[in-house]
């Protein structure tokens, strides 16, 4: 939010001088920062889709049908949460709305999306030991089901973003 008022237009400071104009256009920095912050976090996610693909090519070149069907369902699951991710809701009410989002919601939410970043974490951490377990033969069944639980947990925890904006 700093980085985008910092870098404001001396048209849009003399705008901010408007009565009820500040007010408005700090919200809708704040969704903006959400926005850009969300679309940062879809795309390492994509980044760790991508590491799976990797890992499925080399287990299909191996014939290993079982981890792929495996890996698939992780992939399903992964591609579900970068869209939700990048579709998600900017916290916007209309005038009407007997809901309305203010700042500290709008902040609540980035809060919420900035912490679906450990999540990410969590997933690069897995795919390294997929990655290993790959390389050596070993069986990935472990790895795959830790993959497709945590992608899973993932889904269910950006769920309840929306309980963020009612307030809950």
């Amino acid at each position: 939010t700093e980085r985008i008022q910092s870098q404001q237009t001396k048209i849009e400071e003399m705008a901010l001088k408007v009565p009820g104009y500040a007010g408005y256009k700090q919200k809708e920095q704040r969704r903006e920062a959400d926005r850009l912050l969300r679309h940062y976090v879809a795309r390492r996610y994509e980044e760790q889709l991508g590491r799976i693909q990797t890992v499925q090519h080399g287990m299909s070149s191996q014939g290993r049908l079982t981890t792929l069907l495996a890996l698939d369902r992780a992939v399903v699951k992964l591609q579900l949460l970068i869209d939700r991710i990048k579709t998600a809701s900017y916290g916007y009410s209309g005038l009407f709305d007997a809901l309305k989002v203010d700042e500290d919601t709008l902040d609540a939410l980035y809060d919420f999306d900035r912490m679906m970043l450990s999540g990410m974490d969590e997933i690069s951490a897995i795919l390294d030991r997929l990655e290993d377990a790959a390389r050596s033969g070993a069986d990935l069944e472990q790895e795959t089901t830790e993959l497709v639980t945590r992608a899973d947990g993932l889904n269910n925890t950006f769920s309840r973003r929306q309980d963020v904006i009612l307030g809950q």
